[in-house]
């Protein structure tokens, strides 16, 4: 199962979200040198987005008060 991805933004690039974090990952462009530089937008709390996931695993709960079925 892949990570949902959101916009990063510093970068603006598509980055997946674990655990309601960016992940890590380096600046959009090339780079000039041959060391690692990760985007200052890496590990930034993802902003909460309903729309994007609206559950967590995906169950639809009914409108309705009580309680839900077993079974």
């Amino acid at each position: 199962m892949s990570a949902p991805r959101r916009l990063c933004p510093v970068c603006r690039r598509e980055i997946a979200v674990v655990a309601g974090r960016f992940a890590r990952h380096d600046p959009a462009g090339s780079r000039a040198v041959t060391e690692l530089v990760s985007c200052p937008g890496s590990l930034r709390h993802a902003p909460y987005d309903p729309a994007l996931q609206p559950t967590l695993d995906g169950a639809v709960v009914p409108s309705f008060p009580g309680q839900l079925p077993l079974f």
